[in-house]
């Protein structure tokens, strides 16, 4: 009898109908993720009017919003591990379309607030598990630009989100939060019974001892993709055995303090920025560098980052393409400091736009070939748990530094950004066309 690896498996599968297929799947609930968490900017206005708050008030719904995920990444990263990453795909892609559904209808602040929470659980729960899934399904050399492609759906739901609340803003409607709401609740409601669609992770089958059936989603992968079957005497064999451990024991330590603080640096900067900028440049602005519509421009500018990001990922290595995106981002947050003209501000926000969603896809093509399978979604869930508590804490960084000049505001996102460059020179590994453990 003759044996066969997943990594020469995957290689001989390639990346083709078959990644595609996943790659629509997860790129929908992907872009529904996205419309959740950056409708955080986007509605906060509007909720205020309806409840008669102030909008640092109706920001609370963005606080219990991050809260949720950064409890969900926690926990459901670590159960994906356990149980397996569909099953815990399929609940959470569920609850993300019940709760955000349920969210248009609330009566009052207080119901809305806990929808809102629920939601951001269940989002926090699909993003790492989405990608320790779909790298698990990808040869070596196609990994990194894979999974850049995967995150360039969340400048499509950011897109999404910006236009719904520019025609809201255009026609005027009352409630338009509402409105906001049940668009971001369509792609996920969509996306539940596509999720049953998507086998388990054959990598995750095999490390847990279920060779036939890991056999049978590799026989499916090549039989799609155009290539023969494994012969029925050819067995499918798990890799050097990995010893199941934590995410900061042995030489994992030092990579995962390095990428959970790069997580955390950038999602302060993100988040900070883009809670910040929705409802500043549609009240306020700076002369033309106003309204929703600018806001557009600012999400399609988050394009070509991605796919610069795609690119440099597999020509310069995970690491390089990261530091010079973290370097790119600072230097997008210097200029908005020192530009004296609503030109170069614009300039700037374009810079600061494309950078930013550059350094995400980077980063989560790096994450999960840190980890070995028996650690992959833990270590994707402990980063979206340091995403989300960046995320929790930003909009109050901002609301108070702000009150001390939107210039120094920016400017500490500058520094964030610089340390977090300088993490990702500190950290140990380069994953280019390396196989999975």
């Amino acid at each position: 009898m003759s044996a066969i690896t997943m990594d020469e498996a995957l290689d001989r599968a390639g990346a083709g109908t078959y990644q595609r297929r996943l790659m629509g799947i997860f790129g929908l609930v992907w872009t529904a993720d996205a419309m959740q968490v950056l409708a955080v900017g986007f509605t906060a206005a509007s909720i205020a009017a309806t409840f008669g708050l102030t909008v640092p008030q109706a920001l609370q719904t963005g606080t219990l919003f991050f809260l949720g995920m950064l409890l969900g990444a926690m926990g459901f990263g670590r159960l994906a591990d356990r149980i397996g990453r569909r099953n815990v795909l399929i609940i959470t892609v569920a609850c993300d379309a019940l709760f955000g559904a349920m969210s248009v209808f609330a009566s009052d602040f207080t119901v809305l607030l806990l929808l809102r929470f629920l939601t951001g659980a269940a989002v926090g729960g699909t993003l790492p598990v989405d990608y320790a899934m779909m790298a698990e399904f990808l040869p070596a050399r196609n990994r990194g630009r894979w999974l850049v492609m995967l995150e360039g759906f969340w400048a499509v739901g950011t897109l999404i989100v910006a236009v719904t609340a520019w025609v809201a803003s255009l026609a005027g409607v009352e409630d338009a939060w509402r409105y906001i709401f049940a668009v971001t609740a369509i792609p996920a409601v969509a996306g539940i019974g596509l999720r049953f669609l998507v086998p388990e992770s054959p990598l995750y089958l095999l490390r847990t001892g279920r060779e036939e059936e890991a056999k049978a989603v590799v026989d499916r992968m090549l039989v799609v993709n155009g290539h023969p079957a494994l012969d029925p005497e050819t067995a499918l064999v798990s890799p050097s055995p990995v010893r199941s451990s934590g995410i900061f024991s042995g030489e994992l330590r030092q990579r995962s303090m390095m990428i959970l603080a790069i997580w955390f640096l950038v999602s302060v900067s993100y988040y900070g920025v883009f809670t910040w900028m929705p409802a500043r440049l549609a009240g306020e602005g700076f002369g033309f560098v106003r309204g929703y519509g600018f806001l557009v421009l600012v999400a399609i500018a988050q394009l070509p980052g991605y796919a610069l990001a795609a690119y440099g990922v597999e020509k310069w290595g995970r690491k390089p393409t990261l530091i010079g995106f973290c370097l790119l981002s600072s230097l997008g947050c210097l200029l908005f400091v020192l530009a004296p003209s609503a030109v170069l501000i614009a300039v700037a926000l374009l810079l600061m736009s494309f950078a930013l969603l550059g350094t995400w896809g980077a980063l989560y093509a790096y994450t999960p070939e840190l980890y070995p399978t028996t650690s992959r979604a833990t270590g994707m869930g402990a980063a979206g748990a340091m995403a989300r508590l960046g995320g929790l804490l930003a909009p109050s960084i901002v609301g108070y530094v702000v009150a001390h000049g939107l210039g120094l505001t920016i400017g500490i996102f500058a520094g964030l950004l610089l340390a977090a460059a300088v993490a990702a020179f500190l950290i140990n590994a380069e994953t280019r066309e390396a196989s999975l453990a």
